[in-house]
C-alpha cells in the first residue's frame, strides 16, 4: 500500500523550479478557460502551455481528481521555473502503481527552455521525490528512439533501456520502453 500524501510533501523545490502538483482549478482552467492558468497558478504562463501534449490528458486527470482528491500528486506536476516564477514545462505519473509496483512518467519541456538541464533538473528531483515518498518498486519511461535529449535524460538517471514497443499514438516512431528499479525496495 502507498503513503498518504499530504499537501506539505507536494511541493518539490530545486536549485532553479518549484515542481507541484497540478491543481484541480488549474486543470480545469486548462480545459475550458485557458487565459485563467497563470492568474490561478500566480505564474506566468507561455502559450507553449495550451500546445503540450499533457492537454489531451487534462479532461482525464480532472476527473480522476473529481472522483478522488486524493489522487493529487500521482499525475501531472507543473514546473516553474523561479527566477521568471514562470511555467516551463510539465511531468507527472499515469496514475497510482499498477500490481507491480511499477508506476509510469513522463514530461516536457517548452522549446523556450530546452537544452538548459531544466528536464533532467525537473526529472531527478520527481524520481527522487517518488522513491521516497512512495512505495514503488519501478518507474517506467517510454521515449522516442529519436528524442535524443529525452534519452541524455533517462540515461543521466540510471535508467535502463528495455524493448522496443508499439505506441498506437506513435505509428511511424520507435520507441524504446526504459526502467529505474527502487534500490531502496525488493523486487
Amino acid at each position: 500500500m502507498s503513503k498518504d500524501l499530504s499537501a506539505s510533501s507536494l511541493q518539490i523545490k530545486t536549485a532553479r523550479l518549484k515542481l507541484i502538483p497540478c491543481p484541480l482549478d488549474v486543470a480545469e482552467a486548462s480545459i475550458f478557460n485557458p487565459s485563467r492558468v497563470g492568474e490561478i497558478l500566480g505564474s506566468a504562463v507561455p502559450e507553449d502551455w495550451q500546445k503540450t501534449e499533457v492537454q489531451d490528458f487534462l479532461p482525464i486527470y480532472a476527473q480522476m481528481l473529481v472522483d478522488d482528491p486524493t489522487k493529487l500528486g500521482w499525475g501531472v506536476w507543473l514546473m516553474i521555473q523561479t527566477q521568471e516564477n514562470s511555467l516551463i514545462g510539465d511531468l507527472g505519473f499515469g496514475g497510482k502503481p499498477d500490481e507491480s509496483g511499477s508506476l509510469e512518467m513522463g514530461y516536457e519541456v517548452f522549446a523556450a527552455y530546452r537544452n538548459q538541464g531544466y528536464g533532467f533538473e525537473a526529472v531527478k528531483a520527481l524520481v527522487d521525490w517518488a522513491f521516497s515518498h512512495l512505495e514503488l518498486k519501478r518507474l517506467i519511461a517510454h521515449c522516442p528512439n529519436d528524442n535524443l535529449a529525452s534519452i541524455r535524460i533517462l540515461e543521466k538517471l540510471g535508467m535502463e533501456r528495455l524493448i522496443l514497443v508499439e505506441v498506437p499514438e506513435l505509428p511511424d516512431k520507435k520507441v524504446w520502453k526504459w526502467q529505474l528499479v527502487n534500490q531502496q525496495v525488493k523486487i
